[in-house]
């Protein structure tokens, strides 16, 4: 395993999986996302997987946040439509190798 810039990290990957292969008690990872973050990435691969089945991006948005709050306003203004087609776009990304940020810590610059 290379140790390089982000050899601690690796090192805790390992040893997580390890715990979760072994049916040890995994601990919390907090300090590597946010409650936010991880909603988030939860909902640009809900996104991602209604882009994937042809859905519109109307369509997965009102999976996501609902069919009442969709209907609210004009769809083609409407700042819902800018999220999802966010979600979209950085759930691709994630796909296509972005999930290693995950991995890393947070450091303070």
């Amino acid at each position: 395993m290379p140790l390089g810039p982000d050899g601690h990290d690796r090192i805790d990957a390992v040893m997580r999986l390890w715990r979760a292969m072994n049916n040890r008690r995994i601990p919390p990872d907090a300090p590597r996302l946010t409650t936010q973050q991880r909603r988030r990435l939860k909902r640009m691969l809900q996104a991602v997987d209604g882009h994937d089945d042809g859905a519109s991006y109307r369509e997965i948005a009102e999976a996501i946040f609902g069919t009442d709050r969709i209907a609210e306003g004009p769809w083609k203004t409407s700042a819902l439509r800018d999220v999802t087609i966010d979600l979209v776009k950085d759930g691709l990304s994630l796909i296509d190798g972005g999930y290693r940020a995950l991995l890393r810590r947070r450091r303070r610059q």
